[in-house]
């Protein structure tokens, strides 16, 4: 497993340039909601110059139902499911960057399947930077409760065990750019040459 720390001092991927890289395996970005999954990873997708992918994108595409919407009418079991078979019809598809909601990664199914045909980033954010970016928005259906931060923590410290199986791990600070959370995603991805391959 691989980990960036923050430094915002140094942009190795900007230096290097990233048209060198070929993608050779789906990208998936899993963590928490708001840290950033959708912002970062649709970045990295015109970096590396591959189709973006939002799970929960095409889950409401499918339904024609917003994800909370699905939510309130059949239930968080049958939103999972249904997670689950739109994440596997993605993987089979053409090499992106695919972005996944929040619970997506719980699912050991789930975790297996990305990682024999994927490789998963988690986008590691602390407490604090999450709440700050989630507590202003009426769309995050798990966070409709009398006490919307002690769920978030609870949740947080329910999942993060298991995004620490994640395939890499980039540090999300809340400060820095999404360009510089790009780099840092790029130089994780270094590591795993049957991911990104290096021209």
């Amino acid at each position: 497993m691989s980990e960036i720390e923050h430094n915002t001092a140094h942009s190795p991927a900007n230096n290097l340039g990233d048209n060198d890289l070929k993608v050779r395996k789906t990208i998936v970005m899993v963590g928490m909601m708001g840290a950033g999954k959708t912002a970062v990873g649709r970045a990295l997708a015109v970096r590396l110059g591959v189709p973006f992918l939002d799970s929960d994108a095409e889950i409401e595409s499918a339904a024609n139902m917003s994800i909370p919407e699905i939510f309130e009418r059949d239930g968080e079991p049958f939103f999972r499911a249904k997670e689950s078979q739109v994440i596997g019809r993605l993987l089979e598809d053409t090499c992106c960057v695919l972005s996944t909601g929040g619970g997506a990664f719980l699912s050991p199914e789930n975790r297996a399947m990305i990682s024999e045909r994927g490789a998963s980033v988690w986008l590691k954010a602390d407490l604090d930077v999450l709440w700050n970016r989630v507590r202003h928005k009426d769309t995050r259906p798990l966070l409709r409760t009398s006490d919307p931060r002690a769920t978030l923590r609870a949740l947080y410290e329910a999942r993060v065990p298991l995004y620490a199986q994640a395939d890499l791990i980039a540090v999300s600070d809340g400060e820095a750019s999404i360009e510089e959370m790009v780099d840092r995603v790029i130089e994780v991805l270094k590591t795993r040459p049957d991911v990104v391959e290096q021209g």
